[in-house]
């Protein structure tokens, strides 16, 4: 899952990104409102966390601007505003939670899975296909049962495809959802990567369904061929 961090502290920001990468998200931080509201306009985020006193635009101005494209991406506020008519201009502004600072690492995280959690999980943040099962909290897959080791990356690779079962998903596309803005990958990457997947979860289990295959000019396909 990718996230825009929107926060003009660097040093709040730099801890916030390596926490929530620690938890297998891929995160793009603005350090300016007008950085952020760049990145928010023209790149696909599963969520953004914007500060609400940032430099340049601030971050209610880039709610109301992203919310006026119909862009819907859940939206966290971090903010020292702390007053009940601030939460309540950031959350009638389309925001869909506040966090006021300081906070506790544990809670911004709950808030984070709460977000990007679909609706149909009801109140499990675990992902299941089958018999493959991923913990975003733990940090662990299986398959029938059997821990499967993953790097972050290819973590954050499953998790994504998890997240869209049964649907092609082009390297572009998975290229924007688990790699930051600033990766210099190229489409080989997108193909090396799979090709691990498979290995750790089709070939190391010679006797159970393969997961993945490839929908000729639509892309990869994690799920039951159709």
């Amino acid at each position: 899952m990718r996230i825009l961090l929107v926060e003009d502290e660097h040093k709040i920001a730099n801890s916030i990104k390596r926490g929530l990468e620690t938890q297998h998200y891929v995160v793009d931080v603005a350090y300016e409102g007008d950085e952020g509201l760049a990145l928010a306009l023209n790149e696909p985020y599963d969520l953004m966390i914007l500060d609400r006193m940032l430099p340049g635009v601030d971050g209610l101005s880039i709610l109301q601007q992203i919310r006026d494209k119909k862009n819907h991406t859940p939206v966290l506020f971090l903010t020292a505003k702390d007053k009940i008519l601030d939460r309540a201009a950031g959350l009638n502004s389309g925001a869909d939670d506040y966090l006021v600072k300081p906070f506790a690492f544990v809670e911004l995280i709950a808030r984070v899975r709460a977000l990007l959690r679909r609706p149909a999980e009801s109140n499990s943040t675990t992902l299941s296909y089958g018999d493959v099962e991923l913990d975003p909290q733990t940090g662990t897959v299986t398959r029938a049962g059997e821990v499967v080791d993953l790097s972050q990356k290819e973590f954050a690779l499953l998790e994504y495809f998890m997240s869209n079962p049964e649907r092609p998903l082009n390297k572009d596309l998975l290229m924007q959802h688990v790699w930051n803005y600033d990766s210099d990958i190229l489409p080989n990457t997108v193909e090396v990567y799979v090709g691990y997947l498979r290995n750790k979860l089709e070939k190391a289990f010679p006797k159970l369904k393969p997961l993945f295959y490839t929908k000729r000019g639509f892309g990869y396909v994690f799920g039951a061929r159709r």
